[in-house]
């Protein structure tokens, strides 16, 4: 039997791609990742990298379940939400998936931030004031969740505008 060369224990360039590095005892790679290094970079294809179509369709699934789920009466977080721990596993579908969820939670604080401020304002009229930027801000809402679908549908990246970023994909 020849026995196989191994490099010496220590930290190396994780072999499962994920961008940081790992331990290496001598003979296996341990569980033990170097704190030290760079987190990765969130999921984003290459250059001219097909998205499969299955991985199309969950992404598209996200951006407009939240949509479907706000005009349904549900909140439009849930079905990002599900789909993100659905496909956990695809990093186009969580990618996406993290993106659509940010965007309806985001929404979703701004609509109670601006639903309360509107009430105050009632009170000294200037509310009625508020209700054109209310209509104007569902419309842009539809349109930006409308437009991150297409894309997720031709397998492009999208960042949804005034995001806070509560989730990392």
């Amino acid at each position: 039997m020849s026995d196989v060369a191994h490099p010496p224990p220590g930290w190396y360039s994780d072999p499962g791609g994920s961008g940081g590095r790992r331990y290496w005892d001598g003979a296996t790679w341990t569980q033990q990742t170097d704190p030290g290094a760079p987190t990765p970079a969130p999921y984003a294809p290459a250059a001219g990298e097909m998205i499969p179509p299955q991985s199309r369709q969950w992404a598209l699934a996200a951006h407009l379940s939240g949509l479907v789920g706000l005009l349904s009466g549900v909140f439009g977080f849930v079905g990002p939400l599900v789909v993100y721990f659905a496909r956990a596993e695809d990093p186009w579908v969580r990618r996406e998936a993290a993106e659509a969820l940010n965007f309806q939670l985001s929404a979703l604080l701004y609509g109670i931030i601006g639903g309360l401020i509107t009430i105050v304002l009632l009170f000294v009229l200037v509310g009625f004031l508020l209700i054109p930027l209310w209509i104007a801000a569902a419309i842009a809402w539809v349109v930006v969740t409308v437009v991150a679908a297409v894309k997720a549908s031709r397998g492009e990246p999208y960042r949804y505008p005034l995001t806070i970023r509560f989730i990392n994909p």
